[in-house]
């Protein structure tokens, strides 16, 4: 590709365009300029705010920097995709229903890394029919990438008080996934926050994990005790999960921008196995191997088997006393797993006072 020959205004709008016609809802493209997101992200780190996320320091500066995780960099390609399933009055009613188990909304379907990985080749693949060879790479939420601060610089969005990219026409509901690229493409102008004295998603936090504007203690938060921390989650935020047990959405159900989010129409977003609306004893009677097949392309099987048992028995532990919950735990007292038993013996106790 010859770069004196080529309109990179024109390109980048061509790009978007592309981009839409791939079922991205908005792209953005923005220049590699990380300092502010920088200092925060270490501030946060220094604080131990990441709990056991360790991978979130271990790659160095490669985070902040674009160009030294993939040599050449010099614009990042942003693209965001709706996801919500569902109207958000059956959300609610949900996580109100103590004895279905409440999975974060964009766990339902298929694997989103996969989806949009898919998306993003199929734009670089059309960038080179285009244009020739060039420099790229693809990023969906698995590697040292800024994604959010990278969004909020492209214009897709600003980062909200509960620290999800909002979007003045389509709320919280989507995924971000990034192309590093080598093309000087123009850049988009950076979102402007709209977030204004709401607080709602700060008040609405079971366990108070947003402990100041913009900035979330994960070792507090229900995503990152249900699907990051492994082993033992601490009692004091038992009783606050409920029936939440991957992720937690309350923070975007409560939030004024998503009552103008749309709809997904990826079907790979669809719930499967019916996790919309499961019962929380139906699942907790699965073995690893139905735990692994119903969880097939599913992001949710990253936790793995222990994690999905030890997350359901606290939820059961909340819910009103029933016999059939009580007996269903009872019958897992002597699990060879101490980690399952030690939070199913909770469970218990909390049926039984």
């Amino acid at each position: 590709m010859s770069e004196n020959n080529t309109d990179f205004q024109r390109l980048a709008d061509d790009i978007k365009a592309l981009g839409k016609s791939l079922g991205f809802q908005q792209v953005g493209i923005t220049d590699t300029e990380l300092s502010d997101a920088e200092r925060q992200l270490n501030d946060w780190l220094d604080a131990g705010l990441h709990g056991e996320m360790h991978y979130m320091q271990k790659h160095g500066s490669k985070r902040t920097h674009p160009n030294e995780l993939h040599e050449g960099t010099v614009r990042v390609i942003s693209c965001r995709m709706d996801y919500l399933p569902e109207a958000m009055q059956r959300t609610n009613e949900l996580m109100d229903d103590p004895v279905r188990a409440y999975i974060s909304r964009y766990a339902l379907g298929r694997d989103y890394h996969k989806v949009i990985r898919k998306k993003l080749q199929k734009l670089a693949d059309l960038i080179e029919q285009k244009i020739g060879s060039f420099g790229y790479r693809a990023f969906v939420d698995s590697a040292p990438v800024m994604e959010k601060a990278l969004a909020e610089k492209a214009g897709l969005g600003w980062i909200g008080k509960h620290s999800n990219v909002l979007n003045k026409q389509a709320g919280s509901w989507f995924f971000l996934g990034e192309l590093y690229v080598d093309l000087p493409l123009a850049i988009d102008t950076p979102a402007e926050e709209h977030c204004g004295r709401c607080t709602d998603c700060i008040d609405i936090c079971p366990t108070q994990a947003i402990i100041a504007p913009y900035t979330v203690d994960a070792r507090r938060c229900i995503s990152y005790l249900t699907i990051e921390l492994h082993g033992s989650i601490p009692e004091e935020f038992r009783p606050l999960m409920g029936n939440r047990i991957y992720g937690c959405d309350d923070c975007q159900q409560v939030c004024p921008w998503n009552r103008f989010a749309s709809l997904t129409d990826e079907g790979d977003f669809m719930p499967r196995h019916d996790l919309d609306t499961i019962d929380l004893l139906k699942i907790f009677q699965w073995s690893e191997e139905t735990f692994l097949k119903k969880t097939e392309g599913s992001a949710i099987r990253r936790i793995g088997h222990e994690s999905w048992i030890r997350n359901i028995a606290i939820a059961l532990g909340n819910a009103p006393k029933n016999d059939a919950i009580l007996a269903a735990l009872t019958a897992q007292v002597n699990h060879p797993n101490s980690i399952i038993r030690e939070h199913v013996l909770w469970a218990i106790e909390q049926q039984n006072n």
